[in-house]
């Protein structure tokens, strides 16, 4: 397996400590969203977990065109930079289109590929040119094992530090499953593998206008995966989740994320033996 560099800080992989990326889905302006990165990596340094905070600068897929999208490219790269400063972690955000890679990953440790583009071309090449750790997520709609393919155009770009996540298949109209055998068969692809385990129970669409969601099971789907085996866990957390401007129904309680995470690296020590 490769082992992954982020942001000159951690390595992802066998041997090495899980990995969180967690923050809020969308950024709610800096303080809103510092506060939660400050609890989020407070907890995660408490139990000894390498932090990454994560928070979109724009939603460009969301069900409606009135939806929160978020502040946008350039405040928002300016927002995570200073939350990467203040918080001293690497960050994470999704990218869209090929004219966000040169401005994003001048901010970025993590540049990601969100599922609906996974198969984009020219988006992974030229992300994965930049030198930055790439996290794709597997789209909805693939297949784990064509994974290979976009591991080819990261690879062909020059760059291996890739990460592959899972966040669910769609099974039928306004619904998600997660294949726990998706996860041991990409990091059969040499490369480390995450867990999104908020998006997964995620339901498309289901409020209409908006995406509804199960975050009751985002524990149940954490835990599934640490015992199946990864190398990273992906959570979209919140102080307030119900008021929360974007995924709300699918985000998980900030003040229930110290006990879902102390369960999962329980879990976790037998999940990734080798």
């Amino acid at each position: 397996m490769h082992i992954v560099s982020v942001g000159g800080k951690y390595q992802v992989g066998q041997g090495h400590p899980l990995m969180i990326m967690a923050g809020p889905c969308v950024l709610e302006g800096y303080e809103h969203s510092l506060a939660i990165g400050k609890r989020a990596k407070a907890i995660c340094e408490k139990l000894g977990l390498p932090y990454v905070f994560k928070a979109s600068f724009d939603k460009a897929n969301r069900s409606s065109v009135h939806s929160f999208r978020g502040p946008g490219l350039k405040e928002g790269l300016a927002i995570l930079a200073q939350i990467k400063k203040d918080l001293q972690v690497p960050v994470v955000s999704d990218i869209h289109e090929t004219i966000q890679v040169e401005p994003a990953a001048e901010v970025l440790d993590i540049l990601q590929i969100p599922a609906f583009l996974c198969r984009q071309t020219d988006l992974v090449f030229q992300a994965a040119k930049t030198g930055k750790t790439i996290n794709v997520k597997k789209g909805q709609f693939l297949a784990p094992w064509d994974m290979k393919n976009v591991i080819t155009k990261v690879e062909e770009a020059g760059n291996h530090n890739l990460l592959l996540t899972e966040r669910g298949a769609s099974f039928g109209y306004n619904a998600l499953v997660t294949d726990m055998r998706s996860l041991p068969i990409m990091r059969a692809l040499g490369y480390p593998v995450v867990m999104d385990a908020t998006h997964s129970v995620q339901i498309p669409g289901g409020k209409g206008t908006s995406s509804g969601g199960q975050r009751q099971y985002v524990p149940h789907m954490a835990r599934a995966a640490a015992a199946v085996g990864i190398d990273a866990l992906f959570l979209e957390v919140h102080d307030d989740p119900d008021k929360g401007l974007s995924d709300g129904p699918n985000m998980l309680a900030l003040d229930n994320l110290e006990q879902l995470l102390t369960d999962v690296i329980a879990i976790d020590k037998i999940g990734r033996r080798e």
